[in-house]
């Protein structure tokens, strides 16, 4: 298997999984949503539901780019939920998140989406 190939199989997993989880254990996802967006536990599913579709989309490559750009729409959708995290606090499960942690966790969002744009989106190089 190619390194490339492992990359698209290893986001599928990635993207699949998490997805997954928003339906398993949404709690985080719930915690994490701004309170200022209505029907939470519809908007958690939707994204839960949009992260399972886009891993499995880039599977094929005919649906490769669309998927790619998808999960990049979604990663970018999501990310200022991430900084309202940080401004308000969050607790999970009883437990407050360490603010370092929900800063830990922001420069992750633009390390996802490069990876989404090479596996998915960038032309092979000839």
């Amino acid at each position: 298997m190619s390194a490339h190939s492992f990359t698209r199989y290893a986001l599928a997993i990635f993207f699949v999984v998490t997805g997954t989880a928003h339906f398993l254990k949404p709690a985080p996802y719930l915690a994490i949503m701004p309170h200022s967006l209505p029907h939470p536990a519809f908007l958690v599913a939707l994204s839960g539901g949009a992260e399972i579709l886009g891993g499995l989309g880039v599977l094929a490559p005919s649906t490769r780019a669309a998927a790619g750009w998808g999960i990049i729409a979604l990663l970018v959708a999501v990310f200022p939920a991430n900084i309202a995290a940080i401004s308000t606090g969050m607790v999970i499960g009883g437990r407050v998140v360490p603010a370092w942690l929900l800063w830990a966790r922001l420069p992750l969002q633009p390390v996802f989406i490069a990876w989404v744009y090479l596996t998915c989106l960038r032309k092979p190089r000839t």
